[in-house]
């Protein structure tokens, strides 16, 4: 397993919270995430042999959001 916090940009409120931890968990391979509203950042642990980190970013920023650097 393997964890990576993204930066991600434009949440405002806790439904944003609920809306992108919901998309990162629907993405195969993931385990857990953590969502978190201040700073923007989302902790996601996933297994590297079915995600990958730019699924991840996809996964986000088609709900809406963008991912920072």
């Amino acid at each position: 397993m393997e964890t990576v916090t993204l930066n991600v940009q434009g949440m405002t409120c806790g439904g944003c919270v609920a809306s992108v931890t919901r998309v990162l968990k629907a993405v195969p391979g993931v385990s857990d995430v953590a969502v978190a509203l201040n700073p923007g950042s989302a902790q996601v642990t996933f297994d590297p042999a079915r995600a990958t980190v730019p699924a991840l970013r996809e996964a986000i920023e088609n709900a809406g959001y963008a991912v920072g650097a």
